[in-house]
């Protein structure tokens, strides 16, 4: 919000960064870890990179390529989205390019002043969730046309916080202007999983950005609304908070009440949308899931998936089907009393945690969603569950895939 200023090290650069949720400069000095912000608008760097002409190289066809199985986005619906897929210029694979703009991003990517010491987690939510808005029905959202930057797509609640990794990323779109924002976004994410050990994924450039906010209401697809990222209790019984929250569990299995409402969301209303089936959600979720955290003044949920949230591992997956979790909600301050205050969730949320009332252990603090526990409960789901928990190579071969598909939707 405006009224907040929040210390941020972006290493090397001034930055500027104003959207329909803030505005913020933090300028950086040549001393590691010097924290600088102000509430205000800061100049840019001199733009040291001709806009990109990438060669241009036919993909070979490959039978065993998971891309040989998806089909075209439907575009009739939209004659904006028609005549991109029309003037869009033959697929691009990464060239020389983009080795500079990689080793930039590199350089940005570990911050000691940002959660845990590491801006990958924030770039990965920022390309899911550019990505995660598309309709296979209509062809509408993906990853093309970086709609975030204007307020309408930047005030959807689940965008919570994405103008802060908008904001590292600026100085870096000004000193490589030829990039897109959409590509831009989806590299950063690329990057951050390289060097935090997660699957490499070939790089296709060629997304272009929408020029202003008409995409939102195209009259003939029906446009774009809210509602196409996951919720993480929708459906679910509803909660007050102060109440009891064990009155939300169902006695004999200790699920919660109108789950199956919130897994018809997640595998038919968000994932389904786009193309996925059961595996890849599950791969998509493991693999995402094991980096960052939750903040309760962006999405209203707090604190870590697993112990170690900087590095790819399917820690996401033992834990979930391994550890002890317990139904928590604001009012839980039983968790203060054992160190644990960070994994309360915002007034309204229910989330659950690896602790116990009165139960004092040395175990890290950490949580999962409600939307997480279903991948436990679901009988489609806990297959994949529990074999990515019993294999860690498995799982970044298929989060990669997935994750890959997932950021190509709508190009």
């Amino acid at each position: 919000p405006n009224s907040t200023t929040r210390a941020i090290n972006l290493g090397r650069y001034t930055a500027t960064s104003a959207d329909s949720t803030f505005t913020m400069t933090a300028t950086l000095t040549a001393s590691a870890g010097l924290l600088l912000a102000a509430v205000g608008i800061g100049g840019h760097g001199a733009a040291a990179f001709q806009p990109l002409s990438p060669r241009l190289r036919r993909t070979p066809a490959l039978a065993s390529s998971y891309l040989d199985a998806l089909s075209p986005p439907a575009t009739a619906g939209c004659p904006h989205a028609a005549a991109a897929a029309a003037a869009a210029p033959p697929v691009a694979v990464e060239g020389p390019e983009y080795a500079p703009i990689r080793e930039e991003l590199k350089l940005l990517m570990n911050n000691p002043s940002w959660d845990d010491g590491t801006l990958a987690p924030l770039f990965l939510r920022l390309a899911w969730h550019s990505s995660g808005t598309y309709d296979a029905a209509t062809g509408t959202g993906g990853s093309n046309g970086a709609g975030m930057r204007f307020a309408t797509e930047a005030a959807d609640p689940e965008n919570a916080g994405l103008g802060y990794a908008r904001a590292f990323l600026e100085p870096v779109k000004n000193k490589f202007p030829g990039i897109s924002y959409s590509d831009l976004w989806i590299l950063a994410s690329y990057v951050g999983l390289e060097v935090t050990g997660g699957p490499v994924i070939p790089f296709r450039p060629g997304r272009t950005d929408h020029p202003d906010e008409s995409y939102w209401s195209c009259p003939n697809s029906g446009g774009m609304t809210y509602g196409r990222l996951p919720a993480a209790e929708k459906y679910c019984c509803p909660h007050l908070d102060g109440a009891d929250v064990t009155g939300s569990l169902d006695a004999s299995s200790g699920t919660v009440k109108g789950w199956e409402g919130l897994s018809t969301h997640v595998r038919h209303e968000v994932f389904g949308r786009m193309g996925f089936n059961d595996q890849e959600i599950v791969a998509l979720l493991c693999g995402g899931h094991v980096y960052g955290r939750c903040h309760p003044n962006f999405s209203g949920y707090a604190g870590p998936w697993v112990e170690d949230m900087t590095k790819f591992s399917n820690e996401y997956a033992t834990d979930m089907l391994e550890d002890e979790w317990t139904l928590v909600d604001h009012s839980s301050t039983w968790l203060d009393d054992l160190g644990a205050g960070e994994l309360r969730p915002a007034p309204g949320n229910r989330q659950f945690v690896n602790k116990k009332p009165g139960k004092v252990d040395d175990e890290p603090n950490q949580m999962m969603l409600i939307s997480d526990m279903i991948l436990a409960w679901d009988p489609g789901f806990r297959p994949h569950l529990e074999a990515y928990a019993n294999d860690e190579a498995r799982l970044k071969v298929d989060f990669g895939a997935a994750f890959k598909k997932l950021t190509e939707l709508g190009c």
